[in-house]
C-alpha cells in the first residue's frame, strides 16, 4: 500500500487476473485526479501529474479515458454516487419521523465531506473549472439530492402546508451547498459536522414558525 493509502500492484509475478489488474489500475486513476485535483487545481492539472500519482503508464491512462476530462468526471460520478448511496442508508427506516430521517441524512452527507477533504475539494470547487460537460453532471447531483431531501420531508403534514414544499426543498439543499463549499473553500472541512445542527434550526422553524 502506498503513502496515500492505494493497494500497489505487486511486483514481479503474480496471481491476479487480468479483471482484477484492471480494476486496480482504474481505481487508482480516479483516486489520482482526485488527489492531484485538489492540491493543484484542475487547470493545472495535466494527465503526467495522474499518472504519477498513481503509479500507471500514460498507455494505461490511455487504455481507461480519452483524456484529462473524461478522468475527472468519471472520479466525480463514481464519488457523487457513493455518496448518494450512503446518504440515503442513513436516512434509516421509513416509520421514523421525517426530521429525525433527515438529521441523520445531512450528518451522514456532512460526515462524508469532512472525511474525505480531497473529494470535498475537487468536486465542490474545482468541478466549475472544467466546463459545460461538469456543470450539467453537477446540476444532476443536485437535483438528486432534492428528490432526495423533498421526498423525506413530505413525509411531515407540517411540510406540506408550506406554500410550495418543493421550491422550499430546493432551498433547503441550495443554502446547504453554499454552507458547504464556503467551508470547503476556506479550508475548514473539520467544521463540516457542525452545520448540522443550524441547519437543522432552520428547517424545523419553517414547518413550525411558533416552535
Amino acid at each position: 500500500m502506498d503513502s496515500l493509502g492505494y493497494e500497489a500492484l505487486p511486483r514481479g509475478r503474480h496471481h491476479l487476473t487480468r479483471e482484477q489488474v484492471v480494476t486496480s489500475q482504474r481505481e487508482r486513476l480516479l483516486h489520482g485526479v482526485t488527489e492531484i485535483v485538489a492540491e493543484k487545481g484542475y487547470l493545472r492539472t495535466s494527465v503526467a501529474d495522474v499518472i504519477k500519482r498513481a503509479r500507471v503508464s500514460r498507455e494505461t491512462f490511455y487504455e481507461h479515458f480519452a483524456d484529462k476530462q473524461a478522468c475527472f468526471l468519471t472520479a466525480f460520478e463514481e464519488g457523487a454516487e457513493l455518496l448518494l448511496g450512503v446518504v440515503e442508508k442513513a436516512a434509516g427506516p421509513a416509520g421514523d419521523p421525517a426530521l429525525t430521517r433527515l438529521e441523520r441524512t445531512l450528518v451522514a452527507y456532512l460526515d462524508g465531506l469532512a472525511n474525505d477533504p480531497a473529494g470535498a475539494c475537487t468536486f465542490l470547487l474545482e468541478v466549475y473549472a472544467v466546463g459545460p460537460a461538469a456543470a450539467a453532471r453537477r446540476f444532476e447531483i443536485q437535483r438528486r439530492f432534492v428528490e432526495l431531501i423533498n421526498g423525506l420531508l413530505r413525509e411531515d403534514d407540517r411540510w406540506l402546508r408550506l406554500p410550495d414544499p418543493e421550491f422550499a426543498s430546493r432551498i433547503v439543499v441550495g443554502g446547504v451547498a453554499a454552507l458547504v463549499t464556503g467551508k470547503v473553500a476556506e479550508g475548514d472541512h473539520a467544521g463540516l459536522p457542525a452545520l448540522s445542527k443550524p441547519i437543522m434550526a432552520h428547517v424545523r422553524s419553517l414547518i413550525d414558525p411558533a416552535g
